[in-house]
């Protein structure tokens, strides 16, 4: 295994790490999406390009696309921008 591939792994586990600990659910969301998309290049380096596709299209796209349209049917990102406008109101 080369050092690109040991740094790859590394950055997996930081992102698994980080998406378990963040209180913000926009920001898991886009962990997520950078954890799918190393993980597909992780497949295409393991010579696996029909699984690097398939992480890459379900794993980064649809399912982030689904956390974003959850996200914004249950108004966690509208009250998270009403929080923000009324705290600079207050300044």
């Amino acid at each position: 295994m080369t050092v690109f591939t040991y740094m790859l792994m590394g950055f997996l586990v930081c992102c698994a790490v980080s998406v378990s600990l963040s209180k913000n659910l926009l920001n898991s969301i886009l962990i997520y999406m950078s954890y799918s998309l190393v993980m597909s290049i992780i497949w295409v380096i393991l010579e696996s390009p029909d699984l690097a596709i398939t992480e890459a299209a379900v794993g980064a796209g649809v399912t982030s696309i689904l956390f974003f349209v959850t996200l914004k049917k249950i108004h966690a990102v509208d009250e998270r921008e009403k929080r923000k406008k009324h705290e600079q109101e207050e300044e």
